[in-house]
């Protein structure tokens, strides 16, 4: 089996780790949302040296992103798990921090919030969530580049689609979540982060 390969990965990982350095200064435990190709994971534990990455994705997606873990010389990228943000029981995991990239507009919208949701409720106080992506602000989008990305999105899958920046962090803060950065990256994409607060969330998990 040949490595998976993903050039969207390729050309925005270093981007992504420079903001990461930053907002993971104090993170020790990552773990990371849809780990696709298995590059992101991979890459970032070479960037951000002080912390243990914790890949996850689908069951069909285990062996390529082991194949990428392989490649590492670490301890500090541990073996990819099995994981869908549907399951009704997720994992006590020990983390405190965790990074997700191109998932929500991937996902159907129930599925993204119940993410942000859960995400919320498992990061104890202090921690941090970071989404990378495309997002729309005040229901436009911010490039024609991304509206024709949204337009294929949906003819493949109707339930596919670039989510609205305010509806996912109305329910990130709903839940504890504080939005700490907003940053813009290449090709439109933005790489949002948010602290989880002491205030205990105003609704139990759904």
């Amino acid at each position: 089996m040949d490595k998976p390969f993903s050039q969207a990965c390729e050309n925005n990982k270093q981007p992504i780790a420079d903001v990461l350095k930053r907002v993971f200064d104090h993170s020790e435990r990552v773990f990371e949302i849809g780990s696709g190709t298995g590059q992101h994971a991979s890459w970032m534990v070479s960037e951000l040296t002080h912390l243990q990455w914790l890949p996850s994705d689908c069951e069909v997606n285990l062996p390529g992103i082991r194949l990428w873990c392989e490649g590492v010389n670490t301890e500090q990228l541990m073996p990819p798990v099995v994981f869908d943000v549907n399951d009704s029981d997720w994992p006590d995991l020990h983390i405190d921090a965790v990074f997700s990239a191109n998932t929500a507009h991937i996902m159907p919208l129930d599925a993204a919030e119940r993410m942000v949701r859960r995400v919320a409720l498992k990061l104890p106080t202090g921690g941090v969530f970071a989404l990378y992506g495309p997002f729309n602000y005040s229901g436009q989008f911010t490039s024609e580049s991304n509206a024709n990305f949204d337009q294929w999105l949906k003819s493949n899958n109707s339930l596919q689609g670039i989510r609205n920046f305010e509806d996912i962090n109305k329910i990130a803060t709903h839940f504890g979540l504080s939005l700490y950065e907003d940053n813009s990256m290449p090709a439109n994409n933005r790489l949002l982060v948010w602290v989880k607060q002491a205030v205990a969330p105003l609704k139990p998990e759904q």
